[in-house]
C-alpha cells in the first residue's frame, strides 16, 4: 500500500471517553483511516489543501484530522473527478480521517444570488457564475464521493445577532434537512454522520434543536451558528444551555471556533472537537501564535530582534529562525514567511490540545488553562 493511499479497512466509528475533569473530557474517536485523540483540533483543508502547509508536515504538527469542504470542492475540481481519482485521502495524499463540512455556510456566505427553500438551496458559483443546487441528498452523494471519514448534515446557518423568529425558522429547517441528510447517508460501515445544531442565541430553540438531533441516531453532534459575531460569553452561554441535553457517549464538535482562549473555555464545558482558520489565515498574515499570546511579525519592532519566536517550542520552525527573519519574510512578501508562520501557528494549536489532554488526564485542568492564560497575558515582547 502506498503512503497515500485511502484503503482502509472496515470496522465500525467509535467514540469513548478516557478521562474526566469537571464537564472536560479526554477521549478518543476510532475510524478505519485512524484514531482522533480529543480534545481535537483540524486544521482547515478547505479546498483539498492545508493552506500552505505540505501534508506530511501537517501531520508532523500532531493533527489526527483535517477539514475538506462540500461547497469549494463540488466547484472545482468537482466531487467526481476526485472520486475517479481515488478520494479525497489519495487526492491531497492525507491517508489520514478527514471531515467534510456540508457546505451550507459557505453558501450562505460566498455564493451569489442565493435562493433557499424546502428543497435546499440554489445559488451561482463565486468562481464562475455557474449554477448549482445543493439539497442534503445532493450533500451527502458529494461527501460519499469524496469518501471522507466524517459527513456533516446540511443545515442553514444565520448570522449573529438575528431576530428569533429568523433563528427559530433556520433551526427548524435546519432539522428536516438533518433527518433528510441521516436517511441520504443510510449505513456506512467506518463512516460517521454529524448533525448540527442550531437556535441562534436563544435558549430554548437550541434546547429543542439538541434534543431533536439526539434523538435522530447520528455519530456525533455539532454546535453550529457560534463564532459567526457574537461576544464570547454568549458562545459559552450558549454551550452551557446545549451541553446537557447531548449525548454523554457521542463526540461533540463546536464549529468553526476559534480562538486558543475560545478553545480552552469550551473544552472546560465538554467539547470534544473544533476547527478554524484562524491559525492558518493569520500566518499567511504575518501573526504568530505562541505560549506568550500573538505575535504580529510585521511591527517594525521585531526587524532587529536576533531572538526566536519560543526557543522552547517543539516546533523547530519556532526554535531556528530569528523574529528579524521572519518580519524580513513579511515585509518582503516571501511565500516562505506564510509557510513558516503557518506551520509554528499549526504546531501551536496542537501543542494546546496535547496540553489539554494531558492536563483533564491529570485532573489538572484548571491549573494548566491558567497557566496558559498567565503565558498570554505576558505579551509578545515575551522571552523564554
Amino acid at each position: 500500500m502506498t503512503a497515500g493511499s485511502s484503503n482502509a479497512s472496515p470496522q465500525a466509528f467509535a467514540f469513548r471517553v478516557l478521562s474526566r475533569d469537571g464537564a472536560a473530557r479526554r477521549g478518543l474517536v476510532s475510524t478505519p483511516r485512524g484514531e482522533i485523540r480529543t480534545p481535537a483540533f483540524m486544521p482547515v483543508g478547505t479546498a483539498a489543501t492545508v493552506k500552505a502547509m505540505f501534508p506530511q508536515d501537517v501531520r508532523a504538527t500532531g493533527a489526527d484530522i483535517v477539514l475538506g469542504n462540500v461547497y469549494h470542492l463540488m466547484l472545482r475540481p468537482g466531487a467526481e473527478r476526485v472520486a475517479a481519482l481515488g478520494g479525497l485521502h489519495d487526492f491531497m495524499n492525507w491517508p489520514h480521517p478527514i471531515l467534510t463540512d456540508s457546505g451550507g455556510f459557505q453558501v450562505m456566505s460566498l455564493a451569489k444570488l442565493r435562493k433557499l427553500d424546502e428543497q435546499g438551496v440554489a445559488f451561482q458559483s463565486h468562481i464562475d457564475g455557474s449554477r448549482h443546487l445543493l439539497t442534503p441528498e445532493r450533500s451527502m452523494e458529494i461527501q460519499r464521493l469524496l469518501d471522507s471519514d466524517i459527513h456533516m448534515q446540511l443545515d442553514e446557518c444565520v448570522r449573529l445577532p438575528c431576530t428569533e423568529q429568523e433563528a427559530e425558522r433556520a433551526m427548524r429547517l435546519s432539522l428536516r434537512w438533518a433527518e433528510r441528510s441521516r436517511k441520504a447517508f443510510g449505513d456506512q460501515t467506518g463512516k460517521a454522520i454529524f448533525g448540527i445544531v442550531q437556535g441562534g442565541e436563544t435558549p430554548a430553540l437550541r434546547v429543542e434543536s439538541a434534543r431533536a438531533l439526539a434523538a435522530m441516531d447520528f455519530h456525533g453532534l455539532a454546535i453550529g451558528g457560534l463564532a459567526v459575531g457574537e461576544p464570547q460569553e454568549v458562545m459559552l452561554a450558549m454551550l452551557e444551555t446545549v451541553m446537557p441535553h447531548l449525548p454523554e457517549s457521542k463526540p461533540r464538535y463546536l464549529m468553526g471556533v476559534g480562538t486558543p482562549d475560545d478553545i480552552v473555555q469550551s473544552v472546560a464545558r465538554g467539547v470534544d472537537m473544533f476547527d478554524c482558520v484562524m491559525p492558518t489565515r493569520a500566518g499567511r498574515h504575518g501573526l504568530a501564535y505562541t505560549r506568550f499570546g500573538r505575535v504580529n511579525l510585521r511591527n517594525a519592532r521585531h526587524a532587529g530582534d536576533p531572538a526566536p519566536l519560543d526557543a522552547e517550542s517543539p516546533c523547530e520552525s519556532a526554535r531556528i529562525y530569528s523574529r528579524a527573519y521572519l518580519h524580513h519574510l513579511m515585509k518582503a512578501g516571501e511565500i516562505l514567511g506564510m509557510m513558516l508562520l503557518t506551520e509554528i501557528n499549526v504546531a501551536y494549536y496542537q501543542q494546546l490540545m496535547a496540553g489539554l489532554r494531558g492536563a483533564i488526564e491529570a485532573g489538572r485542568l484548571a491549573d494548566f488553562i491558567g497557566a496558559t492564560k498567565e503565558g498570554w497575558a505576558r505579551g509578545e515582547g515575551a522571552r523564554s
